[in-house]
């Protein structure tokens, strides 16, 4: 029995350790580190808590260990410091965990707190909290993680103060300036104070300060004053904050300065200073005012009708104010609780109210006069159980000034009052969500449910600013028991409805709520009995509205960001978040400069270019949780690099609200590949003084808008020396190292292919060396824009060397006739070294005819300078030289209208002259040709003229012709004289007509000008007509041609002298007669005479043929057409001439 009673509780035993064992197995492990990323500026302290939770034993220390994993090593795990091991730490790290600069410290058992006194930038990473498990199973997580990103600090501040000290009297006023700016890239907030250091304490007391939510707060001390407006701080700008102290007093004396906080929001919603920073103190003296005699004091109390009220009571505070002639005297009074100031009398009666309590005023809850000479008093009804407290009241003397202007005095304080305010019993209870949450240009709605009515109810809704701890409620709307809607005066431009659906249920809707509307409000339900309010509950619920940035983002990615110039870019800006309007801007930021706008998309659809239309396409895709917009960029080029960002815009409450930017996407845009190449010229020898050209061309396709920079380099014993460039536009520029004189031998020229020749002229043996042609080819871009490729540079070896020199010029003597007039050409012709580094000198030497001496006539020298040596006697042959040089080895004089003073001797006379290393001209050879001898011949007579005899029968008043034609002339250079003369036939004297002068003059020497008609429709051919002949001017008529030359040494000269044949003329009176020929006739007659000498048997024969002979004349008389001059012209025999 008793072996079996202990086996059952053996076994109980095991059931109770298994059940234990299970219990344990339970358990799970949860460890949490605080949540990132946490963003903390260099040199900035780090903190991050580690909790563990779910072990067994959870009064057992726990051993803890951190690490971290660098952006640059994502993979690679750092041990940084343990709880457990002192050299768990990596080398790195070491030194600072051992100069307890980091840190890691039990909080409880289960929680650490890691440490880092002064960040630095190579500590941002993902910091790794990690529990040793102390227990043989693992169940849950034993690690958390958390991000942490180091960035730089940017705040700075600095104070406006002029000197570090300044003296002011007791109520001067003062004025100090503090400028605080931040050029964060994250979204963090500005907090800044000023601070007065007494000279008896250790620590600075704040002033007045502006929170990083723009809520001003007094320092303790000062609030007194700043109620009273004589402490202000005012932001001026985006970056100043002036400090105003109206009344300096003697407590003001110290040492103040300006403190800027920055503070960014951590994932956990909490605020966390990154960095603070102080201007240099500047110390204040405040000289104590003199205190006049007849100055007298003031003594303020307080009293209260009761101190002790239940909710819905009356609160009455009398003040009492005292002191001498009092009734002389004029005082503002104010009722504070704690530092708010509920209400002020000033010295008039006119009541001003504290912000806090403005809405109770007009409820008609809270209410002042003044009852007596020395006594105020104050009302509050009904009061609610937030109104207990200490209130005190505060007097000032007022001086009344001779304008009725009033002095403020001191301030005399009263003891404190303390009021306490216990709730009523009631059954009325409100209800109200804790939190809300609401997006950013949405509706907030909240409810309040009320439970325990007994009576009527009004709602008033109130609302306390997030951003300041201290702050009151004010009001937003009420709805009266009656069902009247009252706003607020700051929410009268406001969408906000107060409506009461149900008997227990009021509801707040406030449309387009901002972040600036999150806070706590508070519902404040009241009960009402005939006209009395009887009851007050209210209610709270904290509001977060969520920034746009939070639940909007914007991201921009691109498949290609790295192109070559005239590829496409597409670039895609993806927007993630609800449907709200949006603007959405491109920009761009090339290399530091400022950052350009590309276009702006509105949300209308409307489009604002800023940059080049025509390179950019846009493109809008909407999916179910996103929209992407599409930037393509046409053709990129150079000036379409950089880093590109799209920035987004939410339409909210009228304005436009702008939202962090994207991240920034860097677009590369590089050149192509040069596929250029070049075939120099191979290595040259060429001869001193020659001219030599060096070619570079491209043998590589080149673009439709390719063009070339070019730069000849020469390399001499390592050395290299710029010769001469020329751009892409074929500007040229030599190289600075270039002189004048080598400048202008050296000449670069672009042909096609392209080719590029390098030309030097009148090379030198210095000019030996490798000349290198660089070539840069630049394209343009779809801008326009110029670039240029991978430089490509080909040589070529220049030898410069001198030649032979073998000079020679023909020796024989040369007879040269010409005519007086001619243009004689006198030739030089050297043979021999004609290379293009010989430069020849060229003397013609003339000796005259009968003389022994020898003239220079013309020089033209070797460097091509062409001049007449000054002698009398040759300048008129020197005027009349023309001297020409084709080629190199050929010089050719010309001797223009040569004449008979030009004979004699011409020869030739040449120098050959070579440049030499250093440029200088030297004489290498000279010589002589053989002699030309030139004999000019004066002009020969050579003068005809058509002879022929013509005899004309004529009536009266007929014209007759002389003519006068000139077969062939002595020269063509000669002038001709015609005179036309007359003889009578009874007469031996010949009488001049008409004479026409060499010089085209025309003389009438017959003296009847109007008869007579000259022509010259030839060179050779000259005519005198004869107008209406009468009988007396019969008789015998030609013309006589003289011929004048004119010669160079004799002036102008007759030639020749020739006459025409004779015209006879026989003018008849009576009737028409015929034209004989004179030599016909009398060839008959002779023939006639002969027969009849020589036999007399013929005579008859003679007889017969005389007659026959008359008949002929009469029968053509007999033909019907008469032979007057006044109706035919006479039909002359034809002449030779004709």
């Amino acid at each position: 029995m008793k072996s079996s009673l202990q086996s059952c509780s053996r076994a109980n035993y095991l059931l109770f350790s298994l059940g234990l064992l299970l219990q344990c197995g339970e358990a799970r492990v949860h460890t949490e580190a605080q949540a990132g990323p946490l963003y903390r500026m260099v040199g900035s302290p780090l903190s991050i808590s580690c909790n563990v939770s779910g072990f067994a034993i959870e009064s057992i220390k726990k051993e803890i260990e951190f690490r971290v994993k660098k952006p640059a090593q994502p993979t690679f795990e750092i041990n940084i410091i343990s709880t457990k091991d002192q050299r768990f730490g990596y080398s790195v790290y070491a030194d600072r965990v051992k100069n307890k600069e980091i840190t890691l410290t039990h909080v409880t058992p289960n929680s650490v707190f890691f440490e880092m006194q002064s960040l630095e930038k190579g500590d941002e990473g993902e910091y790794e909290c990690s529990v040793i498990n102390p227990e043989r199973n693992y169940v849950g997580t034993y690690n958390a993680k958390t991000t942490v990103k180091v960035i730089d600090n940017s705040l700075s501040v600095s104070s406006s103060a002029s000197s570090t000290s300044l003296s002011y009297n007791e109520g001067d006023a003062l004025t100090l300036t503090c400028q605080a700016s931040c050029n964060t890239v994250q979204h963090t907030h500005l907090s800044l104070a000023w601070y007065l250091r007494k000279d008896d304490e250790d620590n600075a007391q704040p002033i007045i300060s502006l929170d990083r939510d723009f809520t001003l707060s007094p320092g303790p001390g000062f609030e007194g004053r700043y109620q009273a407006g004589l402490i202000r701080l005012d932001k001026m700008g985006e970056a100043t904050y002036k400090l105003n102290m109206a009344q300096l007093e003697l407590s003001d004396q110290g040492r103040i300065y300006c403190q800027a906080q920055e503070w960014i929001q951590d994932p956990d919603r909490s605020w966390y200073t990154i960095t603070q920073k102080n201007t240099e103190e500047t110390t204040l003296y405040v000289t104590a005012r003199e205190v006049l005699p007849d100055t007298s004091s003031l003594v303020v109390r307080i009293s209260a009708q009761s101190a002790t009220l239940q909710e819905g009571q009356e609160l009455s505070l009398s003040c009492n104010v005292d002191t001498q002639n009092l009734g002389e005297r004029f005082f503002s009074v104010a009722w504070l609780k704690g530092s708010v100031e509920l209400l002020r009398i000033g010295p008039t009666g006119i009541q001003s109210v504290g912000p806090e309590y403005s809405g109770r005023v007009k409820e008609g809850e809270l209410r002042a006069a003044r009852i007596g000479n020395r006594v105020y008093r104050l009302i509050l009804q009904p009061v609610r159980t937030e109104d207990q407290g200490e209130y005190i009241c505060r007097a000032w003397l007022e001086d009344r000034g001779l304008d009725g202007a009033f002095t403020q005095g001191a301030a005399q304080d009263s003891s404190s009052q303390l009021i306490s305010i216990s709730a009523t019993e009631s059954g009325l209870s409100v209800e109200m969500q804790n939190t809300v949450g609401v997006n950013e240009g949405y509706g907030l709605k909240l409810t309040c449910k009320v439970h325990g009515v007994n009576g009527q109810l009004s709602v008033t809704w109130q609302r306390k600013s997030e951003s300041s701890s201290t702050a009151m409620f004010t009001n937003v709307i009420s709805l009266s028991q009656e069902g009247v809607v009252e706003k607020a005066s700051e929410f009268m431009s406001r969408e906000v409805k107060a409506t009461r659906p149900a008997t227990n249920t009021f509801t707040l809707e406030l449309e387009e709520v901002a972040p600036s509307d999150s806070g706590d409000y508070q519902c404040a339900v009241s009960e009402w009995k005939v006209n009395r309010k009887t009851n007050s509950q209210s209610q709270t619920a904290t509001v977060t509205v969520a920034p746009t940035y939070s639940f909007v983002t914007v991201n921009l990615i691109s498949r290609n960001t790295i192109v070559t110039v005239g590829e496409n870019v597409e670039l895609m800006c993806r927007v993630k978040g609800p449907r709200v309007p949006i603007t959405l801007t491109w920009s761009l930021q090339r290399d530091s400069s400022t950052i350009d706008n590309i276009l702006t998309l509105y949300s209308n659809g409307a489009i604002s270019w800023s940059g080049d239309q025509h390179r950019y396409q846009l493109k809008v895709v909407n999916t179910q949780n996103e929209v992407i917009h599409y930037l393509l960029i046409n053709g990129a080029s150079h000036r379409e690099a950089g880093s590109y960002e799209c920035r987004v815009s939410v339409f909210l409450e009228n304005v436009y609200k702008g939202l962090p930017p994207s991240n920034p996407l860097a677009v590369r845009v590089q050149n192509p590949e040069s596929k250029l190449d070049l075939t120099p010229t191979p290595a040259l020898t060429r001869n001193v003084n020659s001219d030599i050209e060096i070619k570079c061309s491209v043998i590589s396709k080149p673009s439709t808008s390719s063009h070339y920079a070019v730069t000849w380099l020469l390399q001499q014993q390592a050395e290299n020396l710029t010769i001469v460039s020329s751009d892409r536009d074929a500007l040229v520029t030599f190289g600075p190292q270039v002189q004048l004189s080598q400048r202008q031998r050296i000449s670069v020229k672009r042909t096609e292919g392209p080719s590029f020749e390098l030309t030097i002229r009148q090379a030198r043996i210095s000019d030996n060396g490798s000349y290198v042609c660089e070539v840069v080819e630049w394209l343009q871009d779809p801008h326009g824009d110029w670039y240029h490729l991978a430089l490509v540079s080909k040589t070529t070896d220049l030898t410069v060397i001198e030649p032979a020199n073998d000079l020679s010029l023909d020796k024989n003597e040369q007879p040269l006739t010409a005519r007086e007039g001619d243009e004689v050409e006198l030739n030089c012709i050297i043979s021999g070294a004609s290379g293009p580094s010989f430069f020849y000198k060229v003397t013609w030497l003339y000796t005259g005819h009968g003389s022994s001496i020898r003239n220079a006539l013309v020089e033209l020298d070797h460097t091509g300078l062409l001049s007449y040596p000054e002698n009398q006697e040759l300048r008129g042959l020197q005027g009349r030289l023309h001297l020409t040089r084709p080629t190199q080895s050929s010089v050719y004089l010309g001797i223009q209208r040569a004449h008979e003073g030009d004979n004699g001797t011409y020869q030739c006379q040449v120098e050959q002259y070579q440049l030499d290393n250093e440029g200088h001209w030297q004489q290498k050879a000279s010589g002589r040709a053989g002699p030309i001898t030139l004999t000019v011949h004066v002009a020969e007579k050579n003068l005809f003229i058509v002879k022929e005899e013509v005899e004309l029968n004529m009536s009266r008043t007929q014209d007759f012709t002389i003519p006068c034609h000139i077969t062939k002339q002595s020269s063509s250079e000669s002038q001709l004289q015609v005179t036309w003369f007359w003889q009578k036939e009874s007469e031996t004297k010949q009488r001049p007509i008409f004479t026409a002068y060499r010089n085209s003059t025309l003389q009438d020497r017959f003296g009847k000008g109007d008869k007579l008609r000259f022509h010259h429709p030839l060179p050779n051919q000259f005519s005198l007509t004869v107008l209406k002949t009468s009988p007396e001017e019969s008789g015998l008529y030609f013309c006589e041609v003289e011929e004048w030359l004119l010669s160079l040494s004799h002036g102008w000269r007759k030639v020749a002298v020739e006459k025409s044949g004779y015209l006879t003329v026989n003018v008849d009176a009576e009737g028409d007669v015929g034209a004989v020929s004179k030599p016909e006739c009398k060839s008959y007659i002779w023939m006639g005479i002969l027969i009849a000498t020589v036999i007399c048997s013929l005579l008859v024969i003679l007889l017969l043929v005389l007659k026959i002979c008359r008949s002929k004349v009469s029968g053509e008389n007999k033909s019907g057409q008469t032979l007057w001059a006044e109706q035919y012209p006479l039909n002359t025999k034809p002449s030779a001439e004709n």
